[in-house]
């Protein structure tokens, strides 16, 4: 009788095994959005004065309770994308490929 001969799987980071688990547990658009919401906090420094955060069909909605700050940051909202899309880009945790949540195409600021 021949010996059973045991194959090795390919071996698989860390990193593919947390994409892949969030794929099957289907959390990639929340957990899109919420990284979304921390790329705002980063690049704009207008975290604090943020008071409601929305994310849909590429539109990032942002009411802010500072009218003087609104107006700072309307000048500044297309290299604000792009550092914000910069930040996801970098960030492990953000699913690049989902359909539902994927990069911020427009922001509006209230």
């Amino acid at each position: 009788m021949e010996p059973v001969r045991i194959h090795r799987k390919e071996a698989v980071s860390m990193d593919e095994v947390v994409k892949q688990y969030i794929r099957s547990m289907k959390i990639a658009a929340g957990l899109n959005t919420q990284r979304i919401f921390a790329a705002w906090d980063a690049c704009s420094g207008a975290g604090e004065f943020t008071l409601k955060r929305f994310f849909r069909d590429g539109k990032l909605y942002i009411t802010l309770g500072s009218s003087v700050i609104r107006s700072q940051l309307y000048f500044q909202k297309d290299i604000l994308i792009e550092k914000m899309n910069r930040f996801l880009s970098q960030d492990s945790l953000f699913t690049e490929d989902n359909h539902a949540v994927g990069y911020i195409k427009e922001l509006i600021l209230k």
